[in-house]
């Protein structure tokens, strides 16, 4: 079965894109309460995954006395320590299996590499245990 059917389209999902500030990112990320979120450029295009950890480990490494000054910082100033991969849409929900195991979501990206959605791990769990047999 294909990757597709079990997408959660972008329309469907929060990102964030290379042109927002550390306080735009934090903002969002409050409000959805996500502990990871898809990057995107400003043409669709998957950058990577920004984590919780990447903005405390930013934050503690660059002193401030107000956080309005993260909001002249651009997002692409912290170095995320790891990106989740992406799969292409093409992709048999079989192999997916070993790229879920290590993240709580999969970017899923079209034949252009463009950004298209994501799978949750919650999703293939739930595949994988209605066809156990």
């Amino acid at each position: 079965m294909n990757v597709i059917y079990f997408l959660t389209p972008k329309s469907q999902i929060k990102c964030v894109d290379t042109s927002m500030s550390i306080r735009q990112v934090l903002e969002v990320m409050e409000h959805y309460r996500f502990t990871t979120i898809p990057l995107l450029d400003e043409e669709g295009l998957y950058v990577g995954t920004l984590s919780e950890g990447d903005l405390l480990f930013y934050l503690k490494d660059h002193p401030f006395s107000s956080l309005d000054e993260f909001n002249k910082i651009n997002i692409l100033n912290v170095q995320r320590h790891r990106d989740y991969l992406p799969v292409p849409s093409q992709l048999e929900m079989d192999e997916l299996i070993l790229t879920a195991t290590n993240q709580n979501f999969v970017p899923v990206l079209d034949d252009r590499k463009k950004f298209i959605g994501i799978i949750t791990r919650k999703k293939l769990i739930n595949y994988l245990y209605l066809n156990k047999n």
